[in-house]
């Protein structure tokens, strides 16, 4: 463990090495590539090229907005400029097995630029099972409302997973507040995810918002045949 990170006594936490960032790196290679060649034509005919190309531009935007704080919690989670809908968007896109690869790629993107670790099992439930939960999205891809119901699936399932890391690794906060450590953790990561949430869903209901995202979607599973048509 002390070549990929090392442990920090006075914050409690442990800090990635250089070696430790490069494995991250490696392996967020690693499962863009998984993505890629697993990722076949679906009956669109959309090339996996052009789902790969489309889902590193969500979650390029999901990072940078990711970085745009409205508030960040004090041991991890924040309410972020819509990066969750980023995430979600590429489910609702193409569906649930690149929207949970796509998920994960975030996480592991996360866990490098805010890195919050005091155990490894910590680590996987908040960074790979809760992000990558966002995914889920891709279970009402094809379903009307499919935007809000995936999303609302995605950050529950988000949720559900940061609960479990607060209840297991951080519960005992909760005893400077006089509360439980299932009722600590549900209070404290349900205020960044469903305040950010109850805003993204606000916003997906304008109807310019709406039809954008139908349309980007559109775009984004465009075929191979429909391009060739409008080359000639």
């Amino acid at each position: 463990m002390s070549v990929f990170a090392v442990y920090d006594e006075a914050n409690g936490v442990y800090q990635i090495t250089s070696a430790g960032y490069g494995l991250m790196v490696a392996i967020l290679i690693g499962v863009l590539l998984l993505a890629s060649f697993l990722t076949k034509p679906d009956q669109k005919n959309v090339l996996g090229t052009r789902k790969l190309v489309f889902s590193a531009m969500a979650i390029a935007l999901a990072t940078v907005t990711s970085m745009i704080e409205l508030f960040h919690a004090p041991m991890g989670g924040s309410i972020t400029l819509f990066s969750m809908l980023f995430v979600t968007l590429i489910g609702y896109w193409y569906g649930l097995g690149t929207g949970l690869f796509a998920a994960i790629a975030y996480g592991l993107i996360q866990m490098m630029i805010d890195p919050y670790i005091i155990s490894i099992p910590q680590m996987l439930v908040d960074y790979i099972f809760a992000f990558g939960a966002l995914g889920l999205s891709g279970v009402f891809c094809n379903a009307k409302h499919g935007l809000i119901k995936g999303y609302i699936l995605g950050i529950i399932g988000r949720y559900f997973f940061a609960c479990l890391s607060g209840v297991i690794f951080f519960g005992m906060y909760g005893n400077d507040y006089g509360m439980s450590p299932l009722a600590y953790s549900m209070a404290y990561n349900g205020l960044y995810i469903f305040i950010e949430g109850g805003i993204t869903i606000a916003v997906l209901f304008i109807p310019a918002v709406s039809k954008a995202m139908v349309r980007v979607k559109n775009l984004a599973c465009q075929s191979s045949d429909r391009r060739k048509k409008k080359a000639a």
